[in-house]
């Protein structure tokens, strides 16, 4: 199955071979979601910029950096004070998250005060988080 419009043979999807009608997963997955409309479908330029990001979101140290900058702006000593690892590391991780517009940094004086962009992005990285602890429990 392809993500993009117009990609297999004459449309048809796995799911149609699998599953009969599009749509229809009741057989397979009886706790499937019906739907009555098809899902929108996206640009690969769409898909492939939220790839990006949600790379850009993809390691522990950058998801531990979004959740401080959730609570409040900090420098990267504050950082490097509350995540315990090295000043290089954690500017080598904001470097990352600020080319992906993640977080932005605000010269003040002879520091930069980092804060996220906007709060969309903090709520992918706390959903994800909070499915993790759901699965400890």
């Amino acid at each position: 199955m392809s993500i993009v419009a117009g990609a297999g043979p004459a449309g048809a999807s796995t799911d149609e071979a699998t599953y009969g009608q599009v749509g229809d997963r009741s057989a397979a997955h009886p706790t499937a979601h019906r739907t009555t409309a098809p899902a929108p479908v996206h640009t690969p330029r769409t898909l492939t910029a939220a790839g990006d990001l949600l790379r850009a979101l993809a390691a522990p140290v950058r998801i531990a950096i979004v959740l401080q900058l959730l609570e409040s702006d900090r420098c990267v000593h504050d950082l490097v004070d509350a995540l315990g690892v090295t000043q290089p590391l954690i500017s080598q991780h904001l470097r990352v998250l600020k080319s992906a517009g993640v977080v932005q940094g605000d010269r003040q004086g002879r520091e930069v005060v980092y804060s996220l962009v906007d709060d969309h992005l903090a709520h992918i990285v706390v959903d994800a988080v909070a499915h993790v602890e759901e699965g400890e429990r």
